[in-house]
């Protein structure tokens, strides 16, 4: 067990809600690893608390924390500095102390992409399908441009939530949930990045067993969902012939980069990723 002192300091992650997030079991596991003196911390903050939160979490001797749903856009106009990187994708999931107050950035796009890295693939000559335009849909989109694919497609189903999203990535193209049979065949890569499908609703899926058909196999799909796990559509794809990707390499890598922001030093990425599959009892 990890003795916690008066000189322990304090690290976070803050969301509503936060009972379900994983950060705690694979930070601690880490930072028990290198044997520094912190611990990782889940705080509860509702969304009209956010402000005076963050104002609070200043005075505490909190070095940083991680942002999930739904402060990651939100939070920027309390941050004293965001990252280019951030400000581009218009969210923010890692925040740290600076001489001002605080520091905030993005990992997400880099967690996103890091299996994707993997695979050997010619990325250019792919023409993404994107499922959701929300925040996970941002750092997707960015992350797949930065990897140099081309004419990366969004699906959705509100008409108005779509233009603007096609307004903020004017690199994307935008097209209708009646779209999809077609969008599906001629996609080598698709990406989720709705809920649909999360624990508990492990029985849905964001494309019913007609749009699966379209599937072709060898092709990628890439659920961001990690509970459960496999996913719905996962197993889907899976009979498809498709080659799978959840969630779970993602929410390992940003939070790997997130530590070694805050301790400035490497992090084991090894032990972070064996202490989830531990938990999730994979």
């Amino acid at each position: 067990m990890q003795i916690i002192t008066g000189k322990t300091k304090l690290l976070g992650v803050i969301g509503d809600p936060i009972e379900h997030s994983l950060s705690p079991v694979m930070h601690n596991a880490a930072i028990k690893a290198l044997g520094v003196d912190y611990v990782y911390i889940p705080l509860g903050i509702k969304t009209e608390d956010l402000e005076r939160a963050i104002a609070t979490l200043g005075g505490l001797n909190l070095e940083g924390f991680n942002v999930t749903i739904p402060h990651k856009q939100r939070i920027m106009q309390f941050l004293d500095e965001v990252s280019p990187l951030a400000k581009r994708v218009g969210a923010t999931n890692t925040v740290w102390r600076n001489q001002q107050g605080w520091s905030g950035t993005n990992t997400d796009v880099a967690g996103f992409l890091a299996p994707l890295k993997e695979l050997e693939r010619n990325w250019s000559e792919i023409k993404p399908l994107v499922l959701g335009y929300g925040g996970a849909a941002r750092a997707v989109v960015e992350g797949l441009s930065g990897l140099g694919c081309q004419g990366i497609r969004v699906v959705g189903r509100n008409l108005e939530k779509l233009a603007l999203f096609q307004k903020e990535w004017s690199q994307v193209e935008v097209y209708q949930w009646s779209d999809l049979p077609e969008l599906i065949s001629a996609s080598e890569l698709l990406v989720n990045t709705t809920p649909i499908g999360m624990y508990p609703q492990v029985q849905e899926s964001p494309l019913d067993d007609d749009l699966v058909k379209s599937i072709q196999p060898g092709a990628i799909v890439y659920d961001l969902i990690y509970t459960p796990r496999p996913s719905k559509l996962l197993i889907q794809s899976q009979k498809q012939g498709a080659e799978t990707i959840d969630g779970l390499e993602m929410l390992i890598n940003q939070g790997a980069i997130a530590l070694e922001i805050w301790l400035q030093q490497p992090v084991p990425v090894e032990v972070m990723r064996q202490a989830l599959l531990n938990y999730l009892q994979i």
